[in-house]
């Protein structure tokens, strides 16, 4: 069946059952491979993507739950990796093997569209279900404030990035 979607701010159609998780329609379907397969259960978080701005876990979520929802993968996020999270990451030397970066990218978008101001225990929380192997959850909380910070003077000069 046609599911329409609308990812990254473009109207797709796929054909897939609307039991098919997200995920697969993403990686296999659309070719945006940024988001990424780990646990398959939903509790490592490096498939996360937003639908309608949230966070959410793609390899568990149901293609049919997303239609007519505006879904944003890491490729989304900016075209030139120019989102303060991704320069924040960069500069913060955050990933190390980089599997899981994508999910944790997402989860701190997400975290600094509603909470701007951040503090070390909601950063804790909002990532607490991302998971990295390589233990560079230092670096992640650094970056978010780093983030956090970019986005405070882009507002202060009226929007610019």
């Amino acid at each position: 069946m046609a599911i329409r979607l609308n990812v990254n701010g473009v109207e797709r159609s796929v054909e897939a059952t609307a039991d098919t998780p997200l995920l697969w329609v993403l990686r296999e379907d659309l070719r945006l491979t940024g988001t990424k397969f780990s646990c398959g259960r939903g509790f490592c978080g490096a498939c996360t993507v937003h639908l309608d701005g949230q966070p959410v876990r793609s390899c568990s979520l149901p293609v049919g739950a997303a239609e007519g929802k505006n879904v944003t993968t890491i490729e989304g996020l900016s075209s030139d990796a120019s989102h303060p999270v991704q320069t924040a990451w960069i500069a913060e030397n955050v990933p190390q093997c980089g599997y899981c970066q994508s999910g944790q990218i997402m989860s701190a978008a997400a975290l600094l569209a509603n909470n701007p101001r951040p503090s070390d225990a909601d950063i804790d929380t909002a990532m607490s279900g991302n998971l990295c192997r390589c233990g560079t959850y230092i670096r992640v909380r650094r970056a978010i404030h780093r983030a956090a910070d970019q986005l405070a003077e882009s507002a202060e000069r009226g929007g610019e990035r």
